[in-house]
């Protein structure tokens, strides 16, 4: 007998059961009903049937077992990983927008980013970008209480062969 026709003989027993009982009883009736449907519900989120497939857009494997990579994949490719802004006031806030490029030939994701410090805050695009086009990741730095010379960095972590991009801002911090 297979899953599917024991699941039917199952489902047509118990609605003889449930329906022979006699009205008192209607509480333990629907608590039993309740309870079966749940497992029902359970047992058929159990059966997918795609749960060993392995999705290839998600698997990138750029390098070969001596570490070079293939030229496969997403690559991102900034116009400048640094940049000064010189002598500001302390309390400024500035900006900068760093502009990239996805170089490879697979669609781009910037998973992550980390910062040394809370004063400097990333702004980045969530989708994927694809090969050929390009963004900017634009970088807010709030000098307040940071006297003196400032260099920050920001890791942007993507999906590309390398990594991890780390990119810098410097700031002097002057007293007003």
């Amino acid at each position: 007998m297979t899953g599917q026709r024991i699941k039917e003989k199952m489902m047509s027993d118990f609605f003889v059961f449930l329906y022979s009982e006699k009205r008192s009883e209607m509480k333990t009736r629907i608590l039993i009903y309740s309870l079966f449907c749940a497992t029902m519900l359970w047992a058929a989120s159990c059966s997918n049937s795609k749960k060993d497939e392995v999705n290839s857009d998600i698997v990138h494997n750029e390098a070969t077992a001596d570490g070079e990579t293939t030229g496969e994949g997403s690559k991102i490719s900034f116009e400048k990983t640094e940049h000064d802004f010189g002598d500001i006031m302390e309390g400024e806030k500035v900006e900068y927008a760093f502009k990239f490029t996805n170089t490879g030939n697979k669609d781009l994701v910037i998973t992550s980013h980390s910062t040394t410090c809370g004063c400097t805050v990333p702004e980045y695009p969530k989708g994927a970008i694809s090969p050929g086009s390009g963004g900017v990741i634009k970088v807010a730095f709030n000098s307040k209480g940071k006297e003196g010379r400032n260099n920050k960095t920001i890791t942007i972590s993507t999906n590309a062969s390398d990594r991890d991009v780390v990119l810098t801002i410097k700031a002097n911090v002057i007293e007003p």
